[in-house]
């Protein structure tokens, strides 16, 4: 199924109808918020070079390679004028408190948006459904649907439209929703009017700047992704930084902790989306159980999992660092010594650091 088109769009459609109907229609699907921007982007561009230039992206080079694409809708997808942008939440009340399994580290603690399904396909699938909502009401027009699969700048975005604004932890906020959502992005063609942007409500709060167990927010929305636990846990392909294993505590696969100390996710909304409830009990599993899963189980258990994309490798590197973080138990022992000989050398490394910690 097509998620782009390029046809050219009618020239008397009533638009601002057409957007209320498009809010309207993007509800149904299950979108839990929706607002319209143009994709002018100038400051976010500078933004992006400065952060790009201390080199605060880390060994993500393809964020140098795209280079100002990120910051120029219209070179993604010719001839776009307006961005429709979509927030999804993603916490389900049916998970386990983060705070109990952080606090547990003989468990494994994963980032609650990747304990269900991977969200890429779901709100693809739903931004297509609302492309042709739009045009079977406007008739043929030309978009693309983006879900974190290009470079887009889509907190950005999202904030001109009017979902919210980008909080100190660089993450987009929103008064009713805190952080805890998906963004997905329509470039399209159509000239509809345009929402007024998101106003910024941080204040003089901190606290996500004191919560980073490493570091990583280095400033008010300056983020070093070097240090960043969520990088070094999904991003990062090699050695982890010895100095900073230890900061990384028993989290596996992300961090949520800017997230949880933010006072607006008071106000963040469990969701009912079965797709997004834990899976296989990633929400509190042990940490050795996951570290004897063979490749076979890892690729069974992640099927459909933003999981899936760190391989067994990373997998037993990241929970080899936990394991040396976890207190000396004799299943801990007996887990890292299960695969001190494992074929790889980025696992035997980990490993033997774990070991060593437990001496």
């Amino acid at each position: 199924m097509p998620l782009m088109s390029t046809a050219t769009p009618a020239t008397d459609l009533d638009t601002h109808a057409l957007a209320a109907d498009i809010k309207s229609w993007a509800r149904e699907l299950g979108f839990d918020d929706v607002g319209i921007t143009t994709p002018r982007l100038e400051r976010d561009e500078a933004h992006l070079l400065r952060w790009l230039r201390r080199g605060f992206q880390g060994g993500m080079g393809y964020m140098g390679r795209h280079g100002v694409k990120r910051a120029r809708p219209w070179r993604l997808h010719p001839g776009t004028r307006r961005v429709i942008c979509v927030r999804m939440d993603y916490t389900t009340a049916e998970a386990a408190p983060s705070g109990a399994v952080l606090g547990d580290r003989l468990r494994a603690f994963v980032a609650r948006y990747a304990l269900g399904r991977d969200y890429h396909k779901l709100m693809r699938k739903r931004l297509q459904a609302l492309a042709r909502r739009i045009e079977g009401h406007a008739g043929p027009f030309g978009y693309r649907a983006f879900v974190d699969s290009a470079p887009v700048l889509e907190k950005a975005l999202a904030r001109d439209a009017g979902i919210g604004w980008i909080g100190k932890n660089t993450l987009l906020l929103n008064r009713s929703g805190g952080s805890y959502f998906l963004l997905g992005e329509l470039f399209t063609d159509l000239p509809l009017p345009a929402d007024a942007p998101g106003s910024e409500h941080c204040g003089s709060c901190r606290a996500c700047i004191s919560a980073c167990p490493t570091g990583a927010i280095v400033g008010p929305y300056q983020l070093d992704a070097r240090k960043c636990i969520s990088y070094l846990t999904i991003e990062h392909h090699g050695t982890i930084p010895e100095a900073l294993r230890p900061y990384l505590g028993n989290r596996i696969f992300g961090c949520d902790d800017c997230q949880d100390v933010c006072p607006w996710n008071r106000y963040a909304q469990p969701t009912d989306e079965s797709d997004f409830q834990p899976r296989h009990g990633l929400d509190h599993e042990a940490l050795a159980t996951l570290f004897d899963w063979s490749e076979d189980t890892f690729l069974a258990r992640t099927e459909g999992s933003a999981i899936r994309r760190l391989g067994h490798e990373r997998w037993l590197r990241n929970i080899a660092v936990a394991l040396g973080n976890a207190p000396s138990r004799p299943a801990v022992i007996r887990a890292l010594e299960s695969r001190r000989d494992h074929p790889s050398a980025l696992v035997r490394e980990h490993v033997e650091w774990a070991l060593r910690r437990h001496a």
